[in-house]
């Protein structure tokens, strides 16, 4: 009798702990907050360019050094003084080490004169607050990392 008293309260005190361990979550290492990633690219005459930039976090390095243009896909936008800037909005979970856009001009259109320098400008944002920015004549790129 006393080993089913004994019982019934380990079952009491199960049912009533279970609740409580369902509401709390498990944390694990995994849990990395992300952080919203914006980038802007925009150029002082018209332009057809090429616009690279990381979406995701890579594993590590060796995994992004393997094939880096899988974790950097281009876009292809015409840009100009006439033409909304091209923006891109991510989440990234390490921008200090991932976070980065460049843009060239994409020299097989017609729209690129050669002897006409663009005139690119880029910015990288963080959760809100610019922490790069950068233009250059015929290219420019923002990073929190030194490349």
């Amino acid at each position: 009798m006393q080993l089913a008293r004994s019982l019934f309260g380990v079952a009491v005190s199960c049912a009533l702990a279970a609740p409580a361990l369902a509401v709390a979550p498990a944390a694990t290492a995994d849990d990395v907050p992300l952080h919203h990633v914006r980038y802007t690219v925009s150029s002082d005459t018209p332009v057809a360019a090429h616009i690279y930039y990381r979406q995701a976090d890579p594993p590590d390095w060796g995994v992004y050094s393997h094939d880096p243009y899988v974790w950097s896909p281009r876009a292809d936008a015409q840009l100009g003084p006439d033409q909304p800037p091209w923006v891109f909005d991510t989440m990234l979970a390490n921008p200090n080490e991932w976070a980065m856009v460049v843009v060239q001009a994409n020299n097989n259109a017609t729209s690129v004169l050669h002897t006409t320098q663009p005139g690119f400008r880029c910015t990288l944002e963080v959760d809100g607050t610019v922490v790069q920015t950068n233009e250059g004549g015929r290219g420019a790129l923002c990073s929190i990392r030194t490349w």
